[in-house]
């Protein structure tokens, strides 16, 4: 009867030391991130492949792909509109969308500006970007990104398995407990371990829906932002482009000249100021050998 004390002492403190070694890195989630509860299955075992280490199963590679664009367009009330309802068409959702009238020029014409996020699935994020850029009198810029997860989703696998196995252990030891203090002690630690396999299980859920759903995040900018200047029929704009035409061809003639020189008077340069220089250097030696003769004649 005394063993079954030590045994449960003993097994409590290799299920503490395992939870501890096991404890989960805190995942770098957007707070702004909202994704749907219902989203696709984590990746299926890749046919075939092999495994990342020992006897575990292959897994595709798992990579969050987002992207975000600048445009301009004539209705940007109607682009917000349009994204909405190719995002919803394709299975995604808006994430957030902000409105807002600004002024542009000197006259103060307003027109209204918006920025959205919103999330496709991520196989038809290309398509999604085509039907954007289509909509787009100009584009100012465009960025897209990519991020494999894969190493840390395995990671946080393995981890889980390794909770789950120690949760299972403590449970058979908490039905063999008789005494309340033993009972209370493993009671805390399945609390604590059921606590780190939810956090896992909510690091693994946020990879699976972020690389499934592609965030797409839009500068929406009216067209009247983007016309050049005109005060009074004068076009600034205009004045500075015959300018600095006026000074790329001055300095594209200046070059021109530099180059045109070096090659047709460069030989003749040479050939003549090589044995000039020579020449004058014997004068100059000579004359300086002569200088103390005649200062002893004259004395």
């Amino acid at each position: 009867m005394n063993a079954k004390p030590i045994r449960f002492l003993l097994v409590v403190t290799l299920a503490l030391t395992a939870c501890a070694a096991a404890a989960p890195r805190e995942a770098e989630q957007p707070a702004s991130l909202a994704l749907p509860a219902a989203t696709a299955a984590p990746p299926a075992p890749a046919a075939g492949g092999e495994g990342f280490a020992g006897d575990q199963p292959a897994t595709e590679r798992l990579v969050i792909k987002n992207a975000s664009l600048s445009i301009v367009v004539d209705n940007p009330e109607g682009a917000v509109e349009a994204v909405t309802q190719m995002a919803e068409g394709m299975g995604g959702f808006v994430v957030s969308v902000n409105t807002y009238k600004t002024s542009f020029g000197p006259e103060g014409a307003t027109a209204t500006q918006a920025s959205m996020t919103v999330r496709v699935p991520s196989q038809r994020l290309g398509e999604a970007l085509k039907q954007i850029k289509a909509m787009a009198v100009e584009i100012n810029n465009e960025n897209i990104s990519g991020q494999d997860v894969t190493s840390d989703y395995t990671d946080l696998q393995s981890r889980l398995k390794n909770l789950e196995a120690a949760e299972a252990q403590l449970q058979s030891i908490m039905e063999e407990a008789t005494k309340t203090e033993d009972v209370l002690a493993v009671y805390n630690q399945l609390v604590s371990t059921r606590e780190q396999i939810e956090v896992i299980k909510g690091q693994m859920k946020y990879y699976e829906e972020a690389a499934a759903l592609s965030a797409i995040t839009l500068d929406i900018i009216p067209n009247i932002a983007t016309q050049p200047i005109e005060i009074g029929g004068w076009h600034p704009e205009g004045t500075a482009k015959e300018s600095i035409e006026t000074l790329v061809r001055i300095l594209q003639g200046l070059i021109d000249f530099l180059i045109q020189f070096t090659i047709v008077c460069g030989p003749f340069i040479i050939a003549l100021g090589v044995p000039a220089f020579v020449i004058g250097r014997i004068v100059w030696r000579r004359m300086k050998k002569a200088a103390p003769k005649s200062e002893a004649e004259s004395k």
